[in-house]
C-alpha cells in the first residue's frame, strides 16, 4: 500500500530556514546602509570645515589688530577691534563701494530675472519656427568662457554709437544681463514646462490676454524657480571680478570686488590687515544673509520639475 505525502508537509515552517536568509539579508542591507550613512555624514562635515573655517577665520581676523593677524594668525582675538569695521567703511571707501554694488546688481538681477523669464515662458508655451534654434542658442551661450568675451565687449562699449557704456552703470548691468542670461532661460524654460498648461488655457478662455496670463497667472506659479534662479543670478553677480575690472575702470564707480582686490595689492607687511578682513566678511554678509533667509525657496525650486 502506498502512503502520499502531503506537500504540505514538505514546506518548512514559518520560523524555518527562508525566515531566517530574509532577516539575514535585511540585516545586511541594514548594515550596508549605515556604513554609507556614516561615510556620506562624515563626507558633509569635512565639506563643512572646508568651507566653513576659512569663514570663521576671516570673521574672528576682522576683530584683530593687524599685529595680530600676522604674528598669531590662528588665535582668537583677545580684544575686539570694531574699528577695523569703520576704517573699513569709512576710509576704505567699502561703504561707497557696496552701494555701488547695489546698484549694479539690482539692476541686472531684476534685468535678468524679466527678460529670462519671458523669454523662458515663450520658448516653453508656444511653436514657433525657430524654436528649439533659439532655445539652442542660450544653451551654447552657457559654453562660452567669459574670459574669451572681455576684450570683444570693451571695444564694443567703448565705440557704442550715441550712448557712453564704457565704466558705467548702464554698461555694467548690461553686460551682467547679457552674461546671465542663457542660464536662466534654460532654467526657466525648463521649469515653465513643468506648470501646468490647463490653468493657463482657463485664463485664455476668460479673455485674459498672453501678457496677463504671463504675469498674474503663470509668473506666480513659477516663484520656487524664480527664487532659485535669481539667488544664483546674485551670487554670480554679487562676486564677479574680471567683467568690472576690465569693463569699469572707474575708480568712483567700483564695484566690492574691484575694491578689495585693489585694497588687497595696496597693502604692505604695515597694512591694515583687520580692516581688510572686515572689508571682505562686509562683502560676504549680503550672501549669506540671501541665502539663508531663501534656501527652503531654492530647493523647493530645484526639486518643483522632479516631482511633478
Amino acid at each position: 500500500m502506498t502512503t502520499q505525502t502531503n506537500p504540505v508537509e514538505k514546506l518548512p515552517a514559518a520560523g524555518g530556514q527562508p525566515s531566517a536568509g530574509r532577516k539575514a539579508g535585511t540585516s545586511r542591507g541594514r548594515a550596508e546602509g549605515g556604513v554609507l550613512n556614516v561615510f556620506s555624514h562624515g563626507m558633509l562635515v569635512v565639506w563643512a570645515l572646508m568651507v566653513g573655517m576659512p569663514l570663521l577665520w576671516v570673521l574672528w581676523s576682522s576683530f584683530k589688530s593687524s599685529g595680530d593677524i600676522l604674528t598669531t594668525p590662528w588665535s582668537l582675538p583677545d580684544t575686539l577691534h570694531f574699528e577695523n569695521w569703520a576704517n573699513a567703511w569709512d576710509k576704505a571707501n567699502i561703504g561707497k563701494m557696496f552701494l555701488n554694488t547695489l546698484i549694479v546688481v539690482g539692476g541686472s538681477v531684476t534685468g535678468t530675472m524679466v527678460l529670462g523669464s519671458m523669454a523662458g515662458y515663450v520658448l516653453a508655451r508656444f511653436t514657433f519656427p525657430g524654436n528649439r534654434f533659439i532655445y539652442y542658442l542660450f544653451v551654447a551661450g552657457m559654453s562660452f568662457p567669459v574670459f574669451m568675451l572681455v576684450i570683444p565687449l570693451f571695444f564694443v562699449m567703448r565705440d557704442f554709437p550715441g550712448i557712453p557704456l564704457l565704466a558705467t552703470y548702464q554698461g555694467l548691468i548690461a553686460v551682467y544681463i547679457a552674461y546671465s542670461l542663457p542660464f536662466t532661460v534654460f532654467f526657466m524654460t525648463s521649469f515653465f514646462r513643468t506648470l501646468p498648461s490647463s490653468v493657463a488655457e482657463a485664463a485664455m478662455i476668460d479673455g485674459a490676454s498672453h501678457a496677463r496670463t504671463f504675469f498674474q497667472v503663470m509668473l506666480p506659479m513659477a516663484k520656487p524657480g524664480l527664487i532659485s534662479v535669481g539667488i544664483f543670478n546674485f551670487l554670480g553677480q554679487w562676486n564677479q571680478y574680471l567683467l568690472p575690472m576690465v569693463l569699469n575702470q572707474d575708480e568712483d564707480k567700483y564695484v566690492l570686488t574691484q575694491g578689495l582686490a585693489n585694497i588687497a595689492l595696496q597693502q604692505g607687511y604695515e597694512g591694515d590687515w583687520g580692516g581688510l578682513m572686515a572689508g571682505m566678511m562686509i562683502a560676504m554678509l549680503p550672501v549669506l544673509i540671501v541665502y539663508f533667509i531663501f534656501q527652503r525657496q531654492v530647493q523647493a525650486g530645484l526639486t518643483a520639475g522632479a516631482i511633478k
